[in-house]
């Protein structure tokens, strides 16, 4: 049975000058309040934010344990984990390296605690950032990370909300990149643990800075928040929070024996009674987590999950799909069989028949639970409350393609890269001949192949390579493809 959401709050009649005073407060709360406040709020008969939590299996995608899993919240400092997954992105993609400098602006230095107490005018390396993130849940760091993305804070926040909708997290609202007190910053626990996914599965290398305990930086010795880390077998990751509005909470991801959870506490009514609640959901959870190969495919990103997104080519003005791994109400009717001569002038039909699951890696079908991403283009889509994303087009005139492949018949490797779904299998084609000429040395070995898949009454065409029966290897491949304009994600095939 689901807990029942708390009503609204109510504050008792106070003297106006206490109300406004408790109102001062309320508003000024920090992100990451410092331990005495915690036990002050817990106990002073204050309010208490009503309960959230959900816990999720990884590799098969069910829900372990819900309670007012979809009901609105405040994600306090938790708002850092998307903060940080829009700087991996931009990392991705080479604007930033670990060794770049970020600049602190006067309205980052202004931010209010926990901070690192940077000056206007000083710099901080991008690594030092993301530790300082994830051990002090710097305010200060966050807003500066925002601001040295988007020009500004506001800017971010609408990038972040744009790509937390791209995820799926269609109920999740930024307002600021740190999580301090804002009305409109709202999430929910399912949005949180499509997070806790995403992050892992797009940024598998950055993700181990989840895992950092304390650090150095200028003299001082920093330690993580996170309690949980290294006293609850099997917890890696991933983030705290904490306002008054909030409560407290916490998003944590954990695997032992070949078992991967990821869960969410939201309102807790102390740091003790928060961490208390989620190691026993740990504990009795992980045990009942499938430890078989991974079922449910990557959370990834999508153009628009309801319906193909409808992009407006000069030349061909056709209909794509930045299709994800998923496709919830896809049907899927065809591939094809041979490798594709992906020479434009020359034509491939696509033979019927039903995809099954396979012994080779190949995914069963999805759990609807399932989220999925296509890595954005390096085109920026309109803001404010954008969350559709661009998929390339192959353009009218190319480079001399590619010679056509023969061969064998393509027998899709563990992992496959997915570009798009086009309404048309030559256009398709064509985005897989363009690719591969951009691509160089990183789809040399590569096999394209076509899917055909019914989606809401459409047939649409997905374009795949084959040839990488490792994780790395595939996203290496995406990563490249990425940097020449190109959308794309690695998933299993």
């Amino acid at each position: 049975m689901r807990s029942v959401v708390g009503r609204p709050r109510t504050i008792p009649a106070l003297p106006a000058a206490l109300a406004a005073a408790a109102v001062l407060t309320a508003l000024a709360a920090p992100a990451e309040a410092r331990r005495g406040r915690h036990h002050h709020h817990a106990s002073g008969g204050g309010y208490n934010p009503p309960y959230a939590a959900m816990v999720v299996d990884v590799k098969s995608g069910k829900t372990l344990h819900a309670v007012n899993e979809d009901a609105l919240r405040h994600p306090a400092s938790i708002t850092k984990v998307m903060t940080l997954y829009m700087l991996f992105e931009q990392m991705e993609r080479g604007k930033f390296a670990l060794d770049s400098d970020l600049t602190i602006s006067a309205h980052a230095a202004a931010q209010a605690p926990s901070k690192l107490g940077l000056r206007p005018g000083q710099t901080i390396t991008v690594e030092d950032a993301i530790k300082a993130i994830v051990t002090k849940s710097a305010n200060d760091v966050a807003c500066a990370i925002g601001e040295n993305i988007a020009g500004s804070e506001e800017r971010f926040a609408q990038m972040m909300t744009a790509k937390a909708h791209a995820l799926g997290m269609s109920r999740t609202r930024y307002a600021n990149a740190s999580g301090l007190p804002d009305p409109d910053q709202l999430t929910t626990a399912r949005d949180l643990t499509v997070l806790a996914r995403a992050i892992q599965d797009r940024f598998p290398h950055y993700y181990r800075y989840f895992q950092t305990r304390s650090f150095a930086f200028r003299g001082r010795v920093i330690g993580n928040h996170n309690h949980l880390l290294g006293n609850v077998q099997g917890v890696d990751g991933i983030k705290t929070g904490y306002t008054r509005d909030s409560g407290f909470n916490l998003m944590t991801a954990a695997k032992s024996e070949g078992r991967q959870i990821v869960a969410i506490v939201l309102g807790g009514k102390s740091g003790g009674s928060r961490d208390r609640i989620m190691a026993d959901l740990v504990r009795s959870s992980l045990p009942r987590a499938y430890a078989g190969v991974r079922q449910a495919p990557p959370v990834t990103e999508v153009a628009e999950r309801a319906r193909p997104a409808v992009v407006a080519d000069a030349v061909s003005r056709t209909r794509t799909q930045v299709a994800s791994a998923d496709d919830e109400d896809v049907e899927t009717t065809g591939t094809t069989g041979e490798p594709l001569d992906i020479t434009p002038s020359r034509a491939t039909t696509t033979p019927g028949g039903t995809w099954k699951p396979g012994p080779q890696g190949v995914s069963p079908a999805l759990p609807k639970a399932a989220q999925a991403y296509a890595g954005t283009s390096s085109a920026q889509a309109p803001f404010p409350g954008a969350s559709k994303t661009i998929a390339r087009m192959a353009s009218a005139e190319r480079d001399e393609p590619p010679k056509a492949i023969t061969g064998t018949r393509v027998v899709p490797t563990a992992w496959v890269i997915q570009l798009g779904a086009m309404d048309d299998e030559a256009k398709a084609r064509s985005m897989l001949s363009e690719a591969r000429a951009k691509a160089g040395g990183s789809l040399s070995k590569a096999a394209p192949y076509t899917v055909k898949v019914e989606h809401g009454g459409t047939t649409l065409y997905r374009a795949r390579f084959s040839g990488f029966s490792e994780q790395d290897a595939a996203q290496d491949a995406c990563t490249t493809l990425k940097r020449s304009g190109f959308s794309c994600f690695a998933t299993r095939s």
